[in-house]
């Protein structure tokens, strides 16, 4: 039971005492510039993805479409036979 508190302690004592690591220093003063091609890419990227989401939002669309009228179907059917 001592090494247990020992060895919490010790780890406090280092945890208490540590400083902080330095973010400022590195390369964080200089500037990437995109060529055109990048952006091209990134544009390309971003057509497929939208063109990606038409089929699925079609779909989704559909889906509501059908669960309505599959809805309102019942509807009809059990006003009718009262």
């Amino acid at each position: 039971m001592k090494t247990l508190s020992t060895v919490f302690s010790s780890a406090a004592l280092t945890l208490l005492t540590a400083t902080g690591a330095l973010a400022s220093s590195g390369a964080t003063n200089k500037v990437f510039v995109s060529g055109p091609l990048i952006l091209l890419f990134l544009g390309f990227c971003a057509l497929v993805v939208v063109i990606q989401c038409i089929p699925a939002i079609m779909m989704l669309y559909g889906m509501i479409k059908g669960a309505l009228s599959t809805r309102k179907d019942e509807i009809v059917e059990v006003k009718n036979s009262k």
